[in-house]
């Protein structure tokens, strides 16, 4: 039955003393920072505004999605999403890391231990119990990310289908913004986890005190995982970087002098700055443009100035919109993804102020010599003149009659 402690949700807590006084070296004041730093780091990604926000969308939309989507399989999955989390919740892991960082010596009590040789630092019982936390929060972060994963390819290919497009951005926007913060959750349960069984071992050394008999505690998360799920961990950058710093520290720091570059700060950077035009809500973006990308200069050049010839003749957005239709193309054709992303931006102001036009039944078109008056104000006259030839034509009928 205690092979199965980590996986209950109220683990009992152990009946021994929880601080103990053992002799104090400055490798157990190392040891005793480092946990307190780990613990730090997991309890503000626990209760960070972040993870806190996600969660709440999470539940808003599983509240008004409960009736009509009961039988959908990516809402299910969503919903097993929220069940790791309500589950990783009640197991109150923030709770027992601010229980163990208040047992653990503070500055001045660590400068006094280490004076006298002596600090009260955390028992055993209570070292391996924080760890059995670790390890079922692991097991959860783990679970979390796999029905996260499955529930993107299942809302994935609703949208491929065209189901609730906007729905389902939603719901993948969400979903890997919470795959991101659990993987880095486990990330540094990972590391805490062998800072705590360092700490284990130095006041095991000292005051023996076995909570566990039954279950021996894994060397770290990788072997308590196993190959299924430990890829979340061992394929993160994070995790490879730390392994190569434990086992060639000496390497890794050669190599990393050796990359290393040096930079002078006060030299001057040269700046490529394009072209410069009048038209400035438009031709601005053409400073961005750099010189000889993948092109020679002088196809920029006339490029450019074929644009700007194009935009000032235009008498109306939908011309406007034409030009700067073909423009993105050339830019994407010579991958200048900036300009491009602009040049949408302008499009899709000029399709807005078109859209507008129409529906307050307004031209488009810019008023010039030739046309001095709008559609509008031709209209009004074209029924007035109507009107008029209406009321002679009826003045001849009476006088006829």
């Amino acid at each position: 039955m205690a092979a199965a402690l980590w996986n209950y949700v109220n683990i009992p807590f152990p009946s021994a003393i929880s601080i103990v006084r053992v002799p104090f070296t400055s490798e157990t004041d190392k040891n005793i920072k480092a946990l307190m730093v780990e613990m730090g780091r997991v309890q503000r990604l626990i209760c960070s505004e972040m993870l806190q926000t996600e969660v709440r969308v999470l539940y808003e939309l599983l509240y008004f999605l409960n009736n009509s989507f009961r039988g959908n399989k990516a809402f299910n999955c969503v919903k097993q999403v929220e069940q790791c989390i309500n589950r990783l919740k009640d197991m109150k892991l923030d709770v027992a890391l601010v229980d163990l960082s208040d047992a653990c010596p503070q500055n001045i009590q660590r400068k006094l231990g280490l004076k006298t040789g002596e600090c009260d630092v955390p028992s055993q019982p209570t070292l391996e119990w924080v760890c059995l936390k670790v390890l079922g929060a692991s097991r959860l972060s783990t679970c979390t990310l796999t029905r996260c994963s499955k529930a993107f390819v299942l809302v994935r290919r609703q949208m491929k289908w065209s189901e609730f497009l906007v729905l389902n951005m939603v719901i993948t926007s969400m979903l890997s913004r919470l795959w991101v913060i659990f993987r880095g959750l486990l990330l540094y349960l990972s590391t805490l986890y062998q800072q705590l069984l360092v700490v284990v071992r130095a006041v095991a050394q000292s005051r023996p005190m076995p909570f566990l008999t039954d279950f021996s505690l894994p060397k770290d998360l990788v072997e308590f995982l196993g190959p299924s799920e430990a890829h979340f961990l061992i394929n993160h950058p994070t995790f490879i970087k730390n392994l190569k710093r434990k086992k060639f520290p000496a390497e890794v720091e050669i190599k990393r002098k050796k990359k290393r570059k040096e930079e002078d700060l006060g030299v001057a950077i040269k700046r490529d700055v394009g072209f410069d035009f009048n038209l400035k809500p438009i031709f601005s973006i053409s400073k961005n443009l750099t010189q000889g990308k993948s092109v020679p200069e002088e196809m920029h050049k006339v490029e450019i100035q074929k644009f700007q010839k194009q935009a000032m003749k235009a008498a109306s957005f939908t011309h406007m919109s034409t030009h700067l239709e073909e423009m993105i193309q050339w830019c994407r054709s010579q991958r200048m993804k900036k300009e491009e992303q602009l040049l949408s931006f302008l499009h899709l102001k000029c399709k807005r102020m078109k859209k507008s036009l129409e529906d307050t039944k307004l031209s488009d078109k810019k008023p010039t010599l030739e046309n001095p008056y709008s559609d509008s104000q031709r209209q009004v006259k074209v029924v007035s003149a109507q009107k008029t030839s209406q009321r002679q034509t009826s003045d001849k009928e009476t006088e006829r009659s």
